[in-house]
């Protein structure tokens, strides 16, 4: 059967939308290369790959993929670590992990992942890029990351405020941040110029009109500035800190393309993402951008959304999108000579701050206390160690929480309405799972009933009993037991203690 041709509608729609997301694109690939420590061209050459390769791809019909801030921070500790050189050979070997991944069908699971890491991630990650940004406002490097970035802006305010060049610097930026800020509330002026091209654009022609003296662009040319790695650069791949920068890279950005997935989704109405496709389509990308020695890619959720909005039917919008910035990298590559590094800096403070889910916490507080403690958790950690660390205590804070959860137990107690009179015996029913994390409360609630009294422990309403709370609970029955006093049953022996039973059955009580 043969695939229809597409309809006119849907090329024009397709061509407009492309339009669209191609001048979103242009001032973040340049901003993100640029807080990434690479130079400039690098970041066109990703969104080109993204657009171009894994625009064609299967997985998503309408995300777009690119280099993205929520990998900014992660790049840079790279560069600073392997340099330059070795960045090709990290993301070509994340590349060819989520392509493992995606053919052994591991995308779906990465919906498991707790919405509170990844959110907390995200956070973290707009803290730290912020923190290094705030430098670029003032046209000043910054002294490291993280901490050292947040540490340094006490002396960042002391220098730029004796500073005329970082004064100039820092009305430029703040000004763009500005116009990111109020420019969607004129609707139709959004329409036609997206937010962050104009507020480059306006920048940029500012600083060339008055000639103010601001830091700009370095441009090498896009050729030079693809350099692929070698095998010195490979070589490096064998040290642990080069897995774990590697493991990062393809987990971190698998998470966030699939996540962005599926807030792409619920934008539009047409064909749902295929995750485990996706995952190879995003490897694909990953891998030639690898070769190229380019920065890793994401799908990113400013352009998705841009692209759905502006109207796009198929996957075409994203491909032209590549399309129109191969050729501005290749024909215009002299206009990034004029943009004011404090412009690109504006557009990364406020993209740090739109990963940062400040309107959610209060709420988030108020329903679901433990998701929020992980989501700050998370987002503390990152700018305390670093990336990889801050998302693997982020992922333990989930577990740990999941399994407090879950372990509810309680005891129902009845006979002691009598005021302690000593009327028959007092009837305990433990439920729920009984665990070790809620083992000190049940043992306080045990050891608080009357010393005088029989007890019989019903443990038939448990759905699970571990080693640790059968043994405990054994150990106590023994205890109250009287000396020299036959159990009424051999069934409530104490030792050792009964195992858990399925729900269908009764199990015997302790009696003491």
């Amino acid at each position: 059967m043969q695939k229809s041709l597409p309809k006119t509608s849907d090329i024009r729609a397709d061509f407009t939308a492309s339009l669209v997301v191609f001048l979103v694109a242009v001032p973040l690939c340049v901003g993100v290369a640029v807080a990434s420590g690479v130079p400039a061209e690098l970041g066109l050459v990703t969104g080109i790959v993204g657009g171009l390769l894994t625009g064609l791809l299967p997985g998503s019909s309408l995300q777009v993929s690119g280099p993205a801030a929520g990998l900014t921070v992660l790049v840079y500790e790279a560069v600073l670590e392997f340099g330059l050189s070795t960045l090709g050979a990290l993301v070509l070997a994340a590349g060819v992990l989520q392509l493992a991944m995606g053919a052994l069908r591991l995308g779906r699971w990465f919906r498991a992942i707790s919405v509170a890491v990844v959110q907390g991630m995200l956070a973290g990650i707009g803290l730290v890029l912020i923190a290094g940004q705030v430098y670029a406002l003032t046209d000043a490097r910054p002294p490291g990351t993280g901490l050292a970035n947040l540490g340094g802006l006490p002396e960042l305010a002391s220098d730029t405020i004796w500073s005329d060049q970082a004064l100039t610097a820092l009305a430029v930026g703040v000004g763009s941040i500005a116009v990111l800020v109020l420019w969607p509330r004129w609707k139709r002026a959004a329409r036609v110029l997206p937010a962050p091209l104009a507020a480059v654009a306006l920048a940029t022609v500012t600083v060339a009109v008055l000639g103010l003296p601001v830091a700009r662009v370095e441009v090498t040319g896009l050729l030079s500035a693809v350099q692929p790695p070698g095998g010195a650069d490979f070589g490096q791949l064998a040290g642990v800190g080069a897995v774990g920068t590697v493991l990062a890279f393809a987990l971190i950005a698998s998470a966030e393309s699939l996540f962005s997935a599926a807030a792409v989704d619920r934008l539009h109405d047409g064909p749902r993402t295929d995750y485990d496709k996706e995952l190879m389509a995003q490897g694909a990308g990953n891998a030639v951008c690898g070769l190229l020695g380019a920065l890793p890619m994401t799908a990113v959720i400013v352009r998705s959304a841009a692209n759905v909005r502006a109207g796009a039917r198929t996957k075409a919008s994203r491909v032209l999108h590549g399309a129109w910035l191969l050729l501005f990298a290749a024909a215009f590559p002299a206009a990034l000579d004029v943009v004011p590094l404090a412009a690109l800096a504006g557009v990364l403070v406020h993209a740090g701050g739109k990963l940062i889910p400040v309107r959610d916490m209060v709420p988030l507080w108020r329903e679901h206390r433990g998701e929020a403690v992980v989501l700050v958790g998370t987002a503390v950690a990152i700018v305390v160690t670093n990336m990889f660390e801050g998302v693997l205590i982020g992922l333990l804070m989930a577990v740990a929480k999941s399994a407090w959860e879950t372990s509810h137990a309680h005891l129902e107690v009845s006979g002691l309405e009598d005021g302690g009179s000593g009327a028959g015996p007092v009837r305990v029913r433990a439920l729920g799972n009984a665990t070790f994390l809620r083992l000190p409360r049940l043992l306080d609630q045990l050891e608080a009933l009357p010393p005088d009294r029989d007890v019989i422990l019903d443990l038939s309403g448990l759905r699970h009993l571990d080693r640790a709370c059968a043994a405990a609970l054994g150990n106590w029955a023994e205890r109250r037991r009287p000396a020299g006093l036959d159990p009424i049953a051999a069934t409530a022996t104490a030792t050792p203690a009964p195992a858990p039973a399925p729900a269908s059955t009764t199990t015997p009580p302790f009696k003491t």
